[in-house]
């Protein structure tokens, strides 16, 4: 299967409690924005320059513009920033310190200054040590959820903020802003999924 395929079918799964609104503005004031001009608004600039190549190591760039060409990085922060409670951003800076720790007792180095399989290693450990989503079954989680690690808040927002972009939703999704009538039951012929 393809990755882009699989990431996308795990950001429909993810789910998010914002409104498609909210997401689509913050996402447009990222946008919006020039590189050069961004102060980030949960990380400091150091700890914003490590998002950014994370960002860039979930979605990198393809036939497709990575997360980076879409500002993705610059979105998460503002999720971060906008939507977690002063308990999950605690719980948050924790997992960053941890992350930190990682790349300094395997390689001596921040993740910046990783070459790209260094990257992946750590990002495996990280992956391997941080929880996950609970099953749900139609959409109802089971069980209580423990909050999301950092790790993990940075795929889903990232996820998030990729999909949800004009870029993608308009070229490379299937994008009909004015939609006709509904029709429930069609054949699939493998085309590219709807825009969200």
């Amino acid at each position: 299967m393809d990755r882009r395929i699989a990431l996308k079918n795990t950001a429909l799964l993810v789910g998010v409690t914002l409104g498609g609104g909210t997401l689509a503005s913050l996402m447009q004031s990222c946008q919006n924005q020039k590189r050069m001009d961004w102060q980030p608004q949960f990380f400091n600039e150091e700890q914003a320059a490590q998002i950014s190549e994370i960002t860039e190591m979930i979605l990198p760039r393809t036939e497709t513009p990575g997360a980076k060409d879409l500002k993705v990085d610059m979105f998460v922060d503002l999720m971060f920033a906008k939507t977690l409670s002063p308990e999950d951003k605690e719980h948050v800076m924790k997992g960053f310190e941890r992350f930190v720790e990682i790349c300094q007792e395997r390689f001596g180095h921040p993740f910046t200054e990783l070459d790209a399989e260094q990257r992946k290693e750590v990002l495996q450990q990280v992956g391997e040590e941080t929880n996950t989503f609970n099953p749900s079954i139609w959409g109802s989680p089971l069980g209580v959820q423990e909050p999301l690690d950092f790790y993990r808040r940075v795929k889903q927002f990232t996820l998030i903020g990729y999909f949800t972009s004009e870029e993608i939703g308009k070229n490379h999704l299937r994008y009909d802003p004015i939609p006709g009538e509904f029709k429930g039951c069609i054949p699939y012929k493998g085309e590219n999924s709807w825009t969200l």
